[in-house]
Formats: structure tokens, C-alpha cells, sequence
């Protein structure tokens, strides 16, 4: 058994020259045991357990290899950034994909190989490490210790990386911030970047970092208590829109346990808890915008709604397009989508494109006739992004569905239906005034304050888009859904 210690438990290089070595000697990774960082070093020595059985590689003084050995770039790529795991078996692993892929040049490619797959994991955590550093590190002003404490501004972060990832990031804080000295700290290194040069010291501790900043000085007019965290979370608590609120999706994009270094954090409980009454303020804010008499006929509605231009989408320059169908006073059912689309907005009527044709289908297959229906969108113009000649969609904001809600709560007035299907996140948010989630609402059965019904379903271009193919899970979900708003319709007919 050969025993090879690594100097430093990130250095790639040292592994390349060591493994590059090993294999010019013809030595398989069953026979390598792999160590690195200083706690390690004694490893072999004294009265170790493995001590008479292991003998050390001695460092080499960079001799040539003898034959050329080729990796792929690839490799070398995806090597450099497992060694930033901690994972002790991470050399082993190299090695071993090293040893294998001079007889598989295409090893990497195999995702089912159990070496390959376990790389993956590493790279994946990794990467997420990296991300979450460029993303978390959060800087505090303090002042170079010199000239009586009155020195230039010196920004200095605290952060807990999982893995060995700060020096990968040196590169990206000198681009975002190459103007400003500043100092990363972690258990592991320090990273200091003064005058235009970067320097390694040893790790540090939390308490080294300082607990609060002031930047009264540097913005004008401010008093002397403002500090710089106080401007950054009145900027937070600024742009936290609550009409987007995703708090499953938050918290996994950033995790609780970076929180107790973010001054953002302490915010978020009171603003997810007031998220709720804020949003239904923009509502109504909104919806104040509209100081008119209500439309008294549809026809009447379709005239105003193709002038209006209170929002960006009614001033793009597409024709608005209206609902058409039946109207049966309470008792008929309004299929409500999210916007007409390209083919809508040519042909100035809803649900004429590939996501009408699915819904057609449906519509037959649960026996519901299309002619007997009034079929409309929440927001009544196109929104699209122009990529060359084609027009392609874009979904509303929050804002824009609210806005153009007044529109469709004259448009319910007067149509009076008895059953809505809601299409989608979009149509159901103009519905109930918040956007729900459709796989945990839908299958049920909804009294809205007019005494109408409501059902949410998935959009149908929600098929086209993921491959919901006939007969799919998919596809029979939501086939489902159709069917349930024709068997509420037949109660409200009924009875």
C-alpha cells in the first residue's frame, strides 16, 4: 500500500503531479491511500495503525513523465472542482476515473457508472457552494487601522462555505469588487484583497468579522446612527414584492442555515407574515386606477378594452382580444385562460391556436360543448418577446393580472356564469386575487363570493410544452379537471 499526502487538501495541482506519477509507475488505486491537509500529516508514522504497511511517495522534483499521458479537458475540468469537496474519498475517486479512462476514453459520458455518478455528486454540491458564496457573502464597512482610525473604507465578510470554494471565488469578488479593498473570512483561509493585490491568510473565527458597520459618512446627508446594513435591508424590505412570494422556493434557494449571517434574515418572518395584506394593498391600489363608469354590455366592454393602456402589455401595439360564446345568465360555464397568444392575436379570438386545439379535445371527450361556453383570458392583450420574425409568449406579471381584473370583474357581471374552469396559475390569480397552487387546488370545488364555481386546472399549453401526450398522467389530470367543471355545470343546470 503506497501512502500519498497532500500538502493542501485543495490543490489540484499537487494531485495532477502526484496521480500523474503513480500512473507513470503503473500503480492501480487499489494499492493508493490518499491524505491531505496538515491534520493528516502523521499518517504512517509512529505508532500508527497502518505504520509498518505504508511507505510514503517522497515528493517529486518535477521530473518528466516518461510516455505521454493524455486526460481529456473535460476531466481536468471537472477534477478541479471535486477537489474543492471535503469528501476524503474524493482523490481515491479521481484517481481511480483516471486509472479506468485510459482503457474508456468515453468513461465521463457513462452517467450509469457508479465512479461517474458519484463524481456528479460531488460536482453538484460544489457548484450549488459556489453559487450560494457569490450569492450570501455579505460585506460590513470598517476603517484600515491607521492614521487615528480615520483610514480608508475596508469591507470585511464572514462566511461558512461547505467546501473548499473560496479560492475558486477569488477571481469573481476582484471582478465585482476590484475597486474597494476588501477581506473574506472562513474557518478555513482568509482571502485579502488590498491595493490591487491578493493575499492568503490563515482562517479565522466569526468574532473576527465585525458585528455592525457605519456608513454615515459615505452617504451624503445621513445621520450618524445610519449604518450599512440598516440601508440595505430598508432597500430589501423595498424591492420584496409580496405578489411573487414563493416561500417553499425561497427557502430552498436559500437555505435556513445561511440566514444567521445574512442581515436580510431577521426581516423575513414579518415580511412573509404581512405578504398577504401588502399584496391585497396593490390590488386595491391597482385597481383605484380605474376611475369610470362600469361597461354595460359586452359589446361595450370589447370597444374600452381595445383602447386601454394602463398597462405595457395594452400599450405593445397588439389588438386586445375579448371572450366570445354563450352567456346563459348563472347557470353557463366561462373557461377562462391566461392571455391570447400569436394565433389568438391575429385572429382577435381566444383559444384558436395548438392550446385551443387541446382544450377542444377535452371539451369533446367529456362531452361539453365549446358553442355553449364563454371562453375569455384575464389579461387581454398579447405579451410577447420578438426573437427575430416569431412572437414569443411571455408570461403576465402579477401587476398586469391585477390590473386588467377590473376588466374581467365586469366581464363575469355581465356574462353571470354559474361554473369557471380557470386555466392556469395566471387565470386563477384573477379569479381569487392571489396566485394559488394548482397541483395542491386543483380536483376542488370553489363558492366565490358571487355564488359562481370555480375549478383551477393546468393550462393547456402547460401540455405542449412538457410532452403531455394523450393518455399521459399529465393529461388525464387535467382531463379530469375538465370533467369536473361539466358535472358542477349539470348541478348548476339542474338545480
Amino acid at each position: 500500500m503506497i501512502a500519498v499526502h497532500l500538502q493542501r487538501a485543495d490543490d489540484f495541482a499537487e494531485w495532477r503531479d502526484r496521480a500523474r506519477d503513480l500512473l507513470r509507475d503503473g500503480v492501480a488505486p487499489d494499492r493508493v491511500l490518499w491524505t491531505a491537509g496538515e491534520a493528516d500529516q502523521g499518517l504512517g508514522q509512529g505508532g500508527d495503525l497502518f505504520a509498518g504497511d505504508l511507505f510514503a511517495v517522497p515528493a517529486p522534483a518535477s521530473p518528466e513523465p516518461e510516455g505521454e499521458i493524455r486526460v481529456s479537458r473535460e476531466f481536468i475540468a471537472q477534477a478541479k472542482l471535486a477537489i474543492l469537496h471535503r469528501d476524503p474519498n474524493r482523490f481515491a475517486l479521481l484517481y481511480r476515473l483516471l486509472w479506468r479512462s485510459r482503457a474508456q476514453p468515453r468513461l465521463l459520458a457513462n452517467a450509469a457508472d457508479p465512479d461517474v455518478h458519484a463524481l456528479a455528486a460531488l460536482l453538484r454540491q460544489v457548484r450549488r457552494d459556489i453559487h450560494k458564496m457569490r450569492a450570501f457573502v455579505r460585506f460590513r464597512l470598517t476603517r484600515r487601522p491607521d492614521a487615528g482610525g480615520n483610514g480608508a473604507p475596508f469591507y470585511v465578510a464572514w462566511f461558512e462555505p461547505d467546501y473548499f470554494t473560496l479560492r475558486h471565488n477569488a477571481k469573481f469578488f476582484i471582478n465585482r469588487f476590484g475597486a474597494h479593498d476588501w477581506a473574506i473570512l472562513t474557518p478555513d483561509l482568509t482571502l485579502v484583497w488590498q491595493d490591487g493585490e491578493l493575499r492568503e491568510e490563515p482562517g479565522a473565527r466569526k468574532e473576527d468579522a465585525p458585528a455592525e458597520d457605519t456608513m454615515s459618512d459615505l452617504v451624503s446627508g445621513s445621520d450618524s446612527e445610519t449604518s450599512g446594513e440598516a440601508l440595505w435591508n430598508a432597500y430589501y424590505a423595498a424591492i420584496f414584492n409580496p405578489a411573487r412570494l414563493k416561500t417553499k422556493m425561497m427557502v430552498r434557494e436559500m437555505p435556513r442555515r445561511y440566514w444567521k449571517n445574512l442581515p436580510e434574515a431577521r426581516l423575513i418572518p414579518d415580511l412573509i407574515a404581512g405578504a398577504q395584506a401588502r399584496e391585497a394593498a396593490m390590488v386595491d391600489a391597482g385597481a383605484d386606477r380605474f376611475d369610470e363608469p362600469a361597461p354595460q354590455s359586452l359589446a361595450e366592454l370589447a370597444q374600452r378594452v381595445s383602447q386601454c393602456r394602463r398597462c405595457a402589455i395594452g400599450c405593445n401595439g397588439t389588438t386586445a382580444v375579448t371572450g366570445e360564446g354563450a352567456s346563459m345568465g348563472g347557470s353557463g360555464l366561462m373557461i377562462l385562460g391566461e392571455q391570447p397568444g400569436d394565433n389568438e392575436e391575429l385572429a382577435g379570438r381566444p383559444f384558436v391556436g395548438p392550446a385551443g386545439q387541446v382544450l377542444d379535445t377535452m371539451l369533446g371527450e367529456t362531452g361539453i360543448d365549446r358553442g355553449r361556453a364563454w371562453l375569455t383570458n384575464a389579461v387581454k392583450h398579447f405579451k410577447f418577446e420578438q426573437v427575430g420574425k416569431r412572437r414569443l409568449h411571455q408570461s403576465p406579471t402579477a401587476g398586469e393580472i391585477d390590473m386588467c381584473r377590473w376588466w374581467l370583474d365586469h366581464e363575469r357581471r355581465l356574462v353571470t356564469p354559474g361554473v369557471i374552469l380557470a386555466l392556469g396559475a395566471s387565470a386563477a390569480r384573477a379569479v381569487l386575487g392571489r396566485t394559488p397552487s394548482i397541483q395542491r387546488e386543483r380536483g376542488q370545488v370553489s363558492t366565490l363570493a358571487d355564488g359562481s364555481r370555480l375549478i383551477v386546472t393546468t393550462h393547456p399549453s402547460y401540455l405542449l410544452r412538457s410532452g403531455g401526450e394523450p393518455g399521459s398522467t399529465a393529461w388525464q389530470a387535467m382531463l379530469a379537471d375538465v370533467a369536473l367543471a361539466g358535472e358542477v355545470l349539470e348541478e348548476v343546470q339542474s338545480g
